[in-house]
């Protein structure tokens, strides 16, 4: 059977990047990555790295002894990268992708090939994202800007123990700037091409003897990087802004109140596909003049896709040193809202255009909302100094109240000529939906590390939880009088209340050869909790929803730093065993072409790999950083609607089902004949978005300019990364083919770095690359599959910019 493969450049670049890093991990025995971070202690002589502290374990610890898979990222990082915003984290992070989706709330990060990409908000994220120890209720609420920040630390694997339910795949820790009692501040101006224009800045000082003060504010506005034909404008861009201010209070030596509230604002007019492959003659017809091409970054639709968002933090976090043990308390209220609107058309159709055999004609009212409040509260003793017993536990209690809701509507042209506007009477369907959601969690934790005998120490750690959800909703059709009911919606009501309750821990040894080298093994049991749906179409008085997430993972590591601190090395070998990983089925049909998402438990799934990450600093002038990633990520879940491309052929079978095949299923239901969709049972399929090698390398020199006074530098970042699928059901069409990205940037500065001037370039070499990539909608039949629509990002093109940034 013939198939549609959209081209993506990736060769070259993949020899070189695999190459380049081989010989640079081999030759300096691959090394830890460890960012100079501002804060850092214990700075050693010339060509040394600095010391990284992280919190990683929920108490301060060298990054050299955290016996777990750790990258820690300083601020100063994330400016050389133009890391801006938490989604762009994974240029520097391994093992971190991002899976993008119409709109925040069904984007996801994934660690190790492992995250939640689903459209139903009752389940939470694999991927926990906790800013100064307070942890986002859902994923959207994590994707922002990174203000302000001191550094980043992104936990791989399970971390269950010390950061709850909702962390089977990891943890990106956000750790923000705090008060200082000196006077200073900064500011930061960034414009690009595209009309890409940033600031921020940040001032802080003391108030009193005792009290100190921060605040940080950002303005961004970013245009459309996609050309729409049909309205004339640039889509795909945003405008945002926002600002946290913190206020830290000293009573005495031993006490200290850290009060925080933040507030951010968003309004993007996201997220347009872009047409990339286009074989069905009508469709070419009705996006004209776009001719769709991989490097296509045209649309032609109405523009009506947008996502506007609102968060609001306040925190008080309260440490109290006792001597042996100190006491913290963080107290957060956060309040989250979202609407958001997918035009899934993606044509221009106003008026309502005849379109030919087509299910409708036009799609462009899909609107949904989302608004919580969360209050969580969490009480820890940890542990103080560095004795043969350290410890940390504690109690932890979180309240979320979430209401979703969203109507649909479309229209159907029963006869006309194709592209020109309807001429006959138009006819809908139409439904909505609302619900509450309900969840109260509390739990107890604890990890010890206890010296046995010389180096040799034991590693151990326990969580006890419980959690009570409940559900409240209606499913309600048709929205207008007149409307048909929405193919696939059956309206309903009712309530559903579910409880369970779960412990799980960690266990290890790990072994000190001395200060700065380390060898440990752990296992981890970790667990997500179950969830109670809440969507479009949702059966409200029926549901079950989906069973808990169990994790089995099992970790070998090594790091060392080498003498004088010039070379930092981390080597990390995994297998994490899923069961009831939670997953989202999008099941189309092909008759009505109504996309449904299902959530549900898959059978298993499996990661396992190799990192090693590496930190060379032989001189002042030179250091480069560097990693490799090994990932053979797989999953098995049955009854997936299986890819457009093989519906038609796919046989009646009744038994002898076969896996990673397409086919009907026939069965005798109380004594009624039933056949089910084209469905595909995938056995030991490739994860979404789980490349199986990512490298990334990144060289810099800085060297003081003659008697200028100034101190120039040049970098250079390469992210490399295999070919990976962004489908569950294993669809061919949809393979991001391997790529690379190469950003540069050169500069100067003053000798004490008060004011710095850099010019960067994103992706240097021009490289395509796609964000997702999916089947249309509109046309979609199995007499027509190989349409394909992408999410493309800004840095799939290459563009230039300029950051300024003065420090007082």
């Amino acid at each position: 059977m013939s198939q549609s493969h959209v081209s993506i450049r990736g060769n070259a670049s993949r020899a070189f990047a695999v190459s380049s890093a081989i010989a640079v991990l081999l030759g300096s025995t691959s090394a830890l990555a460890q960012d100079a971070a501002p804060q850092a202690t214990d700075q050693v002589a010339s060509g040394g790295l600095e010391e990284i502290v992280v919190t990683a374990q929920k108490r301060e610890e060298r990054l050299v002894d955290v016996p777990l898979s750790v990258t820690a990222v300083s601020a100063e990082t994330l400016a050389s990268q133009q890391i801006n915003d938490s989604a762009s984290l994974v240029r520097a992070i391994p093992s971190l992708s991002y899976q993008q989706g119409n709109g925040p709330n069904n984007s996801s990060f994934r660690i190790r090939g492992i995250g939640t990409s689903l459209f139903g908000q009752g389940v939470e994220p694999a991927v926990s994202v906790v800013v100064d120890g307070v942890v986002a209720a859902r994923a959207s609420q994590g994707f922002a800007d990174l203000l302000d920040v001191e550094r980043v630390e992104v936990l791989r694997g399970p971390q269950g123990t010390l950061f709850g339910k909702n962390a089977t795949a990891g943890v990106v820790n956000i750790v923000t700037a705090r008060p200082e009692s000196e006077f200073g501040g900064n500011i930061e101006v960034t414009g690009a091409e595209d009309n890409e224009y940033r600031i921020k800045g940040t001032v802080t000082g003391a108030l009193s003897d005792t009290v100190s003060a921060r605040f940080s504010g950002y303005y961004n506005d970013v245009g459309g990087h996609i050309d729409n034909v049909a309205t004339g404008d640039d889509t795909n861009g945003f405008e945002s802004w926002g600002g946290r201010g913190k206020l830290l209070w000293d009573p005495t030596d031993t006490l200290s109140l850290l009060l925080t509230a933040e507030y951010r604002k968003t309004d993007a007019d996201c997220c347009s596909r872009v047409p990339v492959s286009i074989t069905t003659p009508a469709l070419a017809t009705l996006i004209s003049p776009v001719v769709a091409s991989p490097d296509n970054r045209s649309v032609s639709n109405d523009g009506l896709s947008y996502s506007r968002s609102d968060t609001s933090t306040l925190s008080l976090q309260a440490d109290w040193d006792l001597g042996p043990v100190t006491l913290t308390s963080i107290s957060a209220y956060q309040h989250y809202q979202q609407d958001d609107q997918f035009e899934p058309d993606q044509i221009a159709s106003d008026p309502v255009l005849y379109v030919g055999p087509s299910a409708y004609s036009q799609w462009n009212f899909n609107a949904f909302g989302i608004e919580y409040s969360q209050l969580s509260q969490e009480l820890r003793l940890s542990s103080n100094g560095s004795g043969d017993l350290t410890w940390v536990a504690g109690l932890f209690y979180a309240n979320l109240d979430m209401d979703r809701f969203g109507d649909r509507r479309r229209a159907r042209c029963g006869s006309g000529t194709l592209g020109q506007p309807c001429t006959v009477a138009l006819t809908y369907d139409s439904s909505g939906f609302n619900g509450n959601f309900k969840s109260d969690n509390i739990a107890a934790f604890g990890q010890v590390d206890y010296r046995l005998v010389g180096g040799l120490h034991l590693l151990g750690g326990l969580r006890t939880q419980y959690e009570e959800q409940k559900v409240t909703g209606t499913v309600y059709a048709p929205i207008t009088a007149g409307d048909a009911l929405f193919p696939g919606i059956t309206p309903n009501s009712g309530t559903r209340e579910r409880n369970d309750s779960a412990v799980t821990g960690k266990a290890g040894l790990r072994y000190e050869f001395d200060r700065n080298a380390q060898v440990y093994a752990t296992y981890t049991r970790g667990y997500k909790s179950f969830a109670l749906d809440l969507d479009a179409s949702t059966d409200f008085a029926t549901q079950t929803g989906l069973d808990p997430e169990h994790v089995d993972a099992y970790e070998v590591g090594f790091k060392w730093r080498a003498p004088g601190g010039w070379l930092a090395i981390d080597t990390s070998v995994f297998r994490s065993n899923y069961t009831d990983l939670q997953v989202q089925s999008i099941q189309q049909d092909p008759t009505t072409g109504v996309f449904q998402s299902r959530t549900m438990n898959a059978g298993s799934s499996r990661t396992q790999g190799v990192e090693v990450e590496a930190t060379l600093r032989p001189t002042d002038s030179f250091s480069l950083t560097a990693s490799v990633t090994y990932l053979d990520a797989i999953i098995s879940v049955d009854g997936q609607t299986c890819p457009l491309q093989y519906q038609a052929n796919a046989p009646i079978l009744t038994d002898n089902f076969p896996v990673n095949t397409c086919y009907r299923r026939q069965q005798v239901v109380n004594g009624v004949t039933q056949t089910s969709s084209p469905i595909v049972d995938v056995k030991d399929g490739a994860l979404p978005v789980a490349p199986e090698y990512r490298v990334t390398l990144s060289p810099r020199y800085e060297h003081e300019l003659g008697g200028l006074g100034l101190m120039g530098f040049v970098q250079l970042n390469v992210n490399w990364q295999d070919d990976y699928q962004f489908a569950l059901e294993q669809d061919p069409l949809r393979v991001q083919k391997s790529y690379a990205l190469v950003d540069a940037s050169v500069g100067f500065s003053d000798l004490n770095e008060r004011y710095k001037v850099t010019l960067f370039v994103r992706n240097l070499f021009d490289e395509n690359y796609y964000s997702q990539l999916n089947h249309g909608t509109i046309l979609a039949t199995t007499a027509s599959p190989y349409d394909l629509w992408a999410n493309i990002n800004k840095d799939a093109n290459r563009y230039f910019g300029v950051t300024a940034s003065y420090r007082f």
